[in-house]
């Protein structure tokens, strides 16, 4: 019958060497395997939850393979008796007890020791710090058309061009392309000259709404949806999912100056309360002109059934 082998380390050094291989793996190999997956400069650290865990299950795994036989237990605990019988020597057992009750008495102190920690950042939904006061009294333009901008209206009905951005149509044109029924209705009465004040007011907002909500479904619905509630097709990959203007507390808190400064900034243009988790909006001013995100504005408010919150004033 052949001899067995006998191991090169005992199985008090083979449990060492497991137990430090493990650390290694999970606190420095797989914090550095996830920045080589996900390209990131700063490598994705474990959870303190999860390495205790870890260390509470290799234990029981430790336990349960050591403990199979006797001859597996004696071979484990051997060096640990020679030490303390001070068959090694007498420094060194006592510079290890020295080392494990120092270590003990860390790892006490550490859990049980008062500590003072930060207060908790939370994320303001409408930060303002950088918000310019001169938004706060700002009211949509073209929600609010002035005589000169109705008047220039009218002549571009009557002549069947009517100016719209590149988006919706190239170059003037009849407003016969817009499925409005009061939008036709008032056309044709501009037309035959009979149209009053309301008509015309009538044509060109539901015309500007029009616009505007093709311009929301161009830049805007990818993220915040058909229905303005942040159920987009792309929403599920940001981990701070589009907000639900839908809701009570979302639009109809804010002033119509605070929604267009927010749009035309994005989440870059955000001050530090905006964290963590800043907004993926891209800045809107780079790619869309005022006039376009006042007529944005009008189809989100009109989409979700919102009004803005009216300037309070103080008499």
């Amino acid at each position: 019958m052949a001899e067995k082998k006998k191991p090169l380390i005992g199985m008090f050094w083979s449990v060492v060497v497991f137990c430090g291989v493990s650390w290694v793996v999970l606190v420095k190999g797989i914090p550095e395997l996830s920045r080589r997956v996900t390209g990131l400069e700063l490598p994705l650290p474990v959870p303190g939850s999860l390495q205790m865990f870890w260390a509470i299950l290799l234990t029981i795994v430790i336990f349960m393979y050591v403990s199979f036989d006797q001859g597996r237990i004696d071979s484990f605990l051997s060096p640990i008796l020679n030490l303390l019988k001070g068959k090694y020597s007498r420094p060194l057992a006592w510079l290890v007890m020295l080392a494990v009750a120092l270590g003990s008495g860390n790892v006490a102190f550490s859990y049980f020791a008062p500590k003072s920690a930060a207060p908790v950042v939370l994320r303001i939904q409408h930060p303002s710090s950088n918000f310019p006061k001169k938004n706060e009294n700002l009211v949509n333009p073209i929600a609010n058309p002035s005589k000169e901008m109705l008047d220039k209206f009218v002549a571009q009905v009557k002549e069947d061009k009517v100016e719209f951005v590149p988006q919706v149509g190239h170059g003037p044109r009849s407003l016969d392309f817009i499925p409005m029924p009061k939008v036709q209705a008032a056309v044709q009465k501009i037309k035959s000259g009979g149209a009053s004040e309301a008509d015309i007011k009538t044509a060109y907002l539901q015309t500007r709404l029009y616009e505007g909500r093709t311009l929301y479904e161009f830049n805007c619905r990818p993220c915040h949806g058909d229905k303005t509630d942040g159920n987009g097709p792309m929403a599920e990959g940001f981990r701070l999912r589009p907000i639900d203007f839908t809701d009570n507390g979302t639009l109809e808190t804010i002033v119509e100056g605070y929604i267009f400064w927010r749009i035309r900034n994005g989440g870059p243009g955000l001050p530090p309360e905006a964290t963590p988790w800043n907004s993926a909006m891209p800045i809107w001013k780079k790619d869309l002109t005022d006039e376009q995100i006042w007529m944005i504005m009008m189809a989100e408010l009109d989409l979700a059934q919102k009004t803005a919150r009216i300037p309070e004033s103080m008499h």
